[in-house]
């Protein structure tokens, strides 16, 4: 099985129901990254985009830009000069006291006037839950088309960006074009690319956009912010090493031996949809298309069969480790080690060499 894109058609072969792009398009130029900025803090994934927004305006000639949104003195121009040192060309810096709180209504009139006055052709953001939401009013008042969740992005011969996706159940990979109107827009999910480097001292431009919405002409009002207790117990997306289990593990009861090698490791520990789906772990452990995407230096995936969702989620790993008694099962087709043999009588007598052989020292180098 193989998780390279669907050919992309020639744009030859799409003249068929590609109509000349309307003139009132043909001035829109430039990527677009949304910078997603909450409470001082820009989320990692602004940054994974960045990375992936330099290739495509490379390839397109022309400049990569920064978009950030936020509250006076809430860490916008700190994030600006972060997205210089990621590799923009441009920042477009918004600050108004109505933008110090993520708010769809705000957001979503803020960046729709950015984009009809600047222009951008195509327009990025993160596939978080405020990414998604801001995404799709976006697109919905802008008119345009958005690919969600995409897996890889690249532009084709007539310069069209083609925004690939799992569909299906993730039976199958698509590729989206956003053909006759713009920005094209597309969302990417946490640890699908890989973080760029960090280049120290660089700058440029930065247009500070007026943005004159009124706090009373706004419907939803902030009364508190109350922090989510549970939202750090899981780490997986950028853990450096995660332990998995699937439902070659035969029961709940033995998926305890993931969690204990996970601790041995100093892991972060997951598992595959159907072990959420007979609740078996919580939600916010799933790892694949639908759950968490991860990109660790070690995945260990035991008892999991390696379908296309899975592998989707897990294909950025440095090294994978699959444990797995079917030797014809999918995930020995990309994991980097494979072990055919049973995952419950393999996973403790790993845990316990690891315990008995590797320092707490050399566990910490491990993840460090």
């Amino acid at each position: 099985m193989t998780t390279k894109p669907a050919p992309q058609p020639a744009a030859a072969g799409r003249a068929g129901m590609k109509k000349e792009l309307p003139e009132r398009f043909k001035s829109y130029k430039h990527v677009w990254v949304f910078v997603e900025l909450e409470r001082g803090a820009v989320h990692p994934v602004s940054w994974e985009l960045m990375g992936e927004g330099r290739k495509l305006a490379d390839k397109l000639g022309v400049q990569l830009a920064g978009v950030v949104l936020g509250g006076p003195g809430a860490g916008a121009r700190e994030a600006v000069e972060d997205a210089f040192s990621y590799g923009a060309d441009v920042a477009y810096l918004v600050e108004s006291p109505v933008l110090a709180d993520y708010r769809n209504e705000p957001y979503t009139r803020c960046m729709t006037e950015l984009v009809n006055t600047y222009q951008p052709e195509i327009l990025l953001l993160g596939a978080t839950t405020l990414g998604r939401d801001l995404a799709g009013a976006v697109a919905t008042t802008l008119m345009t088309g958005l690919t969600a969740d995409c897996t890889e992005l690249a532009v084709d011969a007539d310069g069209s960006l083609a925004a690939t996706r799992p569909t299906f159940g993730g039976s199958l990979l698509c590729t989206i074009y956003t053909l006759n109107f713009r920005p094209q827009m597309a969302t990417v999910r946490p640890r699908v690319f890989s973080l760029p480097e960090r280049q120290e001292g660089k700058s440029g431009p930065v247009i500070e956009y007026d943005f004159r919405m009124l706090e009373e002409d706004i419907v939803t009002k902030i009364l508190q912010f109350i922090p989510d207790r549970d939202s750090n117990k899981s780490n997986l997306a950028y853990a450096d090493v995660v332990v998995a289990g699937g439902l070659g593990l035969g029961s709940a009861e033995n998926y305890q031996l993931v969690k204990d090698l996970a601790s041995a490791l100093n892991a972060e520990w997951g598992g595959s949809r159907p072990l959420v789906q007979r609740g078996w772990i919580p939600a916010d452990r799933q790892i694949g298309q639908t759950g968490k995407t991860i990109r660790p230096k070690l995945y260990i995936a035991a008892g999991i069969s390696g379908a296309i969702q899975h592998r989707v989620g897990v294909e950025g790993a440095d090294l994978i480790l699959a444990i797995n008694t079917d030797k014809n099962a999918p995930i020995f087709d990309f994991a980097h080690v494979g072990l055919i043999t049973d995952a419950v009588r393999f996973l403790p007598a790993l845990a316990k060499v690891v315990r008995r052989r590797i320092s707490p020292n050399v566990r910490s180098r491990l993840v460090g």
